[in-house]
């Protein structure tokens, strides 16, 4: 079942620790940024994620992510910078390489990516589900019901990393696993038979199965809490932070969540 973040800062660091494209802007990191000026933050995103990020009828980059993190920047006391959309496994070499300094792509806090980045106090919890083509064949109410499938993921996701996970268990075959730059592609090839199943997010399962042809068979309990990432040496984090516990606290995060999630 998906949750809405709960989670107090105290609680948070307790559990998972406070650890911390396009083309670039040249130069050392040091104090040089991604807009080249410490009173802007440039974001970045992966759009096809939606509710969370995607581009609507009108090609404008909307969603959940875009407007939590336009309001905590701007809150922060920070200028928004142009947006950066780009494939997700490219969000992280983006930001340490200072072509943006911000990511706010669903991105779930982990000990690998907190190797590479800082993250954000986390804003939303999901689990994981297990997407197919609506009135297929396939019967699957668990993981182990998808031995003998074909099974795909978006790269960099940590729906890959279940995916993955399966097949060091045997459930599934390594040749049996496909990667895909995105979901819309991975969903579109589950729509036409060429994969059966795919493993994403709840909400954006749930999404998916609210407008296109496919439907979630089961969910996979995996308690991820998402976070915006930032470079492990921007001090801008601190007030992040402060903003988004201002915006929890306000009611305006309830707000943004009935925007786009009920």
């Amino acid at each position: 079942m998906t949750r809405r973040f709960d989670m107090d800062r105290r609680a948070y660091l307790k559990t998972v620790g406070a650890a911390g494209a396009t083309a670039g802007v040249a130069g050392c990191l040091g104090d040089v940024l991604g807009g080249g000026d410490e009173d802007v933050i440039v974001p970045g995103t992966a759009s096809g994620f939606a509710p969370f990020e995607f581009i609507n009828e009108d090609d404008e980059l909307v969603g959940f992510d875009i407007d939590l993190a336009e309001e905590t920047i701007d809150r922060a006391g920070y200028e928004v910078g142009d947006w950066t959309d780009t494939e997700f496994d490219s969000l992280i070499p983006s930001l340490t390489e200072g072509n943006i300094d911000f990511i706010a792509a669903g991105m779930t806090i982990n000990e690998e990516r907190q190797e590479a980045i800082a993250f954000s106090d986390p804003y939303y919890e999901s689990d994981q589900a297990v997407l197919v083509a609506a009135g297929s064949d396939v019967d699957a109410s668990a993981v182990e019901d998808l031995e003998g499938l074909i099974v795909g993921a978006q790269g960099g996701t940590t729906g890959l990393d279940e995916a993955e996970a399966l097949v060091e268990e045997g459930i599934l075959e390594e040749d049996d696993l496909r990667q895909y730059d995105n979901y819309p592609l991975a969903v579109e090839d589950l729509e036409n038979g060429n994969v059966d199943a795919i493993i994403i997010d709840i909400p954006v399962a749930q999404n998916f199965a609210s407008g296109r042809d496919v439907e979630v068979a089961f969910e996979i309990e995996t308690g991820e809490v998402f976070g915006f990432g930032m470079r492990q040496d921007d001090d801008r984090l601190g007030d992040i932070n402060d903003a988004l516990g201002e915006i929890r606290d306000d009611g305006t995060y309830e707000d943004l969540i009935e925007t786009w999630f009920e």
